[in-house]
Formats: structure tokens, C-alpha cells, sequence
């Protein structure tokens, strides 16, 4: 069945059923979380900015967070050398974001002059890689888990 959302399913049946799951969760704990807030609006004085802001949050962490950890993501990794091989692909891929980054925000934006504005760039980088190594890690762990238990 197509729809206007098929662009952001992948084309496997399986992964594609997974997704929607995870959309549909994602939505009624949406739904949930701003109910609470226009609860919470009553006691609390909260800015639209804030509600729409934490209710984005709330839906795009579940779904990239379910994802994660459902490990479906790799679906070709079911032996100790392509578990490796993989994981040096995902290091080289944020080894290389790294360095594209910092020479576009060079480039673009200028050489940080202050000491503290170096601190505020390489802190927002290393965040940024952290997060993305370690997602990209997990989801690769479980998916091999997954994979090996299925042979």
C-alpha cells in the first residue's frame, strides 16, 4: 500500500512493519505527552515554544530511540568479520564527520578567536560524535545479536 509517508519506510516488508510501529507508538505517546502539558499548562505557566519543542523531542527520541535498540538496522551482519568490518565502517564514518564538520564550520563560519569559543565548538563536535558512534554502535550490537540468534 502506498501512502504519502512511503518515502520515509524502507522497502523491506519487515523493517517497513517495524516502522510503522514505532511511528504509531511514537504518535499516542505524542498525544499522551501534550495532553499532560495542557494539564500542566494549568499549574505551570509553559510557552508554546517549550510544548512544541518538548513534544518534538518527546515523539523523534522514541522513534530514533526504538529503532535503535530494535535492531533491524543491519540485517546482513551475522558473523564476527562483518560485525568488525562494520564497526570500522561506522568509526570511519564519524571519524569523517568529524573532519568535515570542522572544516565547514571553519570555513563558513570563521576560526574561533577566544579560547572559550574553541571550547564551545570541539564540546558541541565531540557531543555530536558521541551520540552518533554510540546509536550507531548499539543499533549495530543488537541487530548482530539478532542476526546470529536467527542462523
Amino acid at each position: 500500500m502506498k501512502s504519502w509517508i512511503s518515502f520515509l519506510l524502507p522497502n523491506d516488508e519487515y523493517k517497513e512493519k517495524k516502522m510503522l510501529y514505532f511511528f504509531s507508538e511514537g504518535a499516542i505517546i505524542l498525544l499522551l505527552s501534550l495532553i499532560v502539558m495542557i494539564i500542566c499548562n494549568k499549574y505551570f505557566n509553559l510557552d508554546v515554544e517549550t510544548v512544541l519543542l518538548a513534544a518534538l523531542a518527546i515523539f523523534l527520541f522514541y522513534v530514533s530511540g526504538r529503532y535503535i535498540v530494535s535492531g533491524i538496522e543491519y540485517t546482513d551482519i551475522s558473523t564476527e568479520r562483518a560485525y568488525r568490518k562494520e564497526l570500522r565502517v561506522i568509526f570511519i564514518r564519524t571519524i569523517r564527520f568529524v573532519v568535515i564538520f570542522m572544516a565547514l564550520y571553519l570555513i563558513f563560519i570563521n576560526v574561533p578567536t577566544r579560547l572559550d569559543k574553541w571550547f564551545e565548538i570541539l564540546g558541541l563536535l565531540i557531543s555530536i560524535s558521541v551520540v552518533w558512534f554510540l546509536s550507531s554502535y548499539i543499533s549495530l550490537k543488537r541487530s548482530y545479536k539478532k542476526n546470529k540468534e536467527l542462523l
